[in-house]
């Protein structure tokens, strides 16, 4: 998916945007939304930013965003927190706007042959997908499929 990143207002949250206003740290929450967009469509999830009360986005920045991508990468390569890493080093990067650092971070769909990516050692309570601005848990009949 192509956002023009330095545009962030004319974008809303949906089923392939996620904003996540974190300033020092990787958000918990970030694990549903990595597994929701590898279990559908894909998608793009933006640490240093907020939904501001019109629904656009705006960047807020982060305090230390290589502390946050290490950080990030530390997490999503211990198998006791995510089944599998789907990602390639160029798919999470750091990016300034408007004076303030993001983090970027781009999640492919994943290959059948991995899918479920889910949270910890159970598909059956860490699967999610996507479906329009939220993360839903997948039902058995879902990872079945998968």
């Amino acid at each position: 998916m192509n956002i023009d990143i330095n545009s962030l207002s004319n974008y809303r949250e949906n089923n392939r945007i996620e904003a996540k206003r974190t300033k020092v740290a990787v958000p918990d929450s970030i694990w549903e939304t990595y597994s929701s967009f590898a279990n559908t469509d894909g998608g793009i999830i933006l640490l240093g930013v907020e939904e501001k009360d019109d629904h656009g986005l705006e960047a807020v920045g982060v305090e230390d965003s290589h502390k946050i991508i290490t950080d990030f990468w530390n997490i999503i390569n211990n198998p006791q927190k995510i089944n599998v890493n789907i990602l390639l080093n160029r798919m999470v990067y750091q990016k300034n706007i408007d004076g303030k650092e993001i983090v970027v971070i781009e999640v492919p769909r994943a290959e059948r042959s991995v899918r479920p990516v889910y949270i910890g050692n159970n598909p059956l309570n860490g699967a999610f997908r996507r479906n329009g601005e939220g993360d839903y848990h997948c039902t058995k009949e879902q990872i079945a499929a998968m």
